[in-house]
């Protein structure tokens, strides 16, 4: 039971005063310590932290949005404009031709919604893809039995048009009840779902580096080298997310192919082939052996970084379970290759100035 002091008045210089700043710990209220006084200076209120208060961005009015739906609107506009004059013209001259012409348009806008129904169909699904990997990692950090169960029964539905997985299906249909934790009911999802689909994936992006490599070789323009590079690159993402259930359309592919060159440029991708680059040159391969050849390793190798890069982006599921694939675990023909070129650049004599 703490007794309230009773106010009194004291002078610093007075010997019984002692000015001294609170111990941590100590909890005595001012008393009288070793027959002292001891006053404790509060704090300077210039010298406390200042609160300052965040205040979220003005939000801008989006003209750019504006602008670009207007001009889409306009040219919607005016092609519907044009086709109904097109129409009339036809009409006017003939009414089999007019008939015609209309038939033409109503088909020709029956195929265009298929089109875009098939688009927003693709967009739909690679982001359902997206999603489920974020939550993935989420529910295996939390350990969710529930949400762990949810995830699977989903995952199930992504990948049940692939009918190598049929067994696994069945047995992880399974275990949905009998597993207790969350995060290991994941990882047994990976184990038998994700393991052929990577091991097929692997396949895809091999197949892809050596067709690079070889292609680059033997391909005498620079022009057509690029344009291989591009095409090839295109459909070994397209193929990759077939392969994990994501089937996007065309613009699905191009997000898709962003959010891999996004993921390659984060983790790094371009670095390490910026030091074969630089391992490949220094050893002098492409100036003693052959640079054509040199060309179509790096291109390969190059190539396989972009294939990791896509499986981790279209994957469903987080690798928990099963190890990430490696480079040397791809191209491990291109990596001997390059090292067997290295050492048989090491052993030619140097070239004379």
């Amino acid at each position: 039971m703490s007794t309230a002091r009773k106010p009194a008045a004291f002078r610093l210089d007075d010997p019984q005063v002692l000015v001294a700043p609170a111990e941590p710990g100590d909890d005595t209220p001012a008393p009288l310590r070793a027959g002292k006084v001891l006053v404790t200076p509060a704090a300077d209120p210039a010298a406390l932290p200042a609160v300052v208060p965040v205040t979220p961005p003005r939000k801008r009015f989006a003209w750019a949005a504006v602008f670009w739906s207007a001009l889409g609107a306009l040219t919607v506009l005016g092609l519907g404009l044009a086709v109904t004059r097109l129409i009339e013209d036809l009409a006017a001259r003939s009414h089999a031709l007019g008939a015609l012409g209309l038939a033409l348009a109503v088909v020709a806008g029956l195929a265009l919604l298929a089109i875009l129904t098939r688009e927003a169909i693709g967009l739909m699904r690679l982001a359902a893809v997206e999603k489920l990997h974020a939550r993935a990692e989420r529910v295996i950090a939390a350990d969710d039995r529930d949400a762990a169960r949810t995830l699977v029964r989903e995952l199930l539905g992504i990948v049940s048009a692939e009918p190598r997985l049929a067994r696994s299906r069945t047995v992880i249909a399974g275990h949905l009840d009998d597993i207790i934790d969350g995060a290991d009911l994941v990882r047994l999802a990976e184990r038998e779902l994700m393991a052929p689909l990577d091991q097929e994936a692997r396949r895809l992006v091999a197949a892809a580096a050596r067709r690079m490599s070889m292609i680059t070789a033997v391909s005498p323009r620079a022009a057509i080298d690029m344009l291989f590079v591009l095409v090839s690159a295109v459909m070994l993402v397209r193929r990759l997310a077939d392969l994990y259930g994501g089937r996007p359309g065309t613009l699905g592919l191009i997000r898709l192919f962003r959010h891999v060159v996004a993921h390659l440029a984060m983790t790094g991708g371009m670095a390490a082939g910026d030091s074969l680059i630089q391992q490949m040159l220094g050893h002098g391969v492409a100036a003693k052996l052959s640079a054509r050849l040199g060309e179509g390793v790096l291109n390969g190798l190059l190539t396989a970084r972009l294939g990791l890069a896509a499986i981790e982006v279209a994957r469903p599921l987080p690798f928990a379970a099963l190890a990430r694939p490696a480079l040397t675990d791809l191209v491990p023909d291109l990596i001997a290759r390059r090292n067997a070129a290295e050492e048989t650049a090491a052993r030619l004599p140097p070239a004379e100035n």
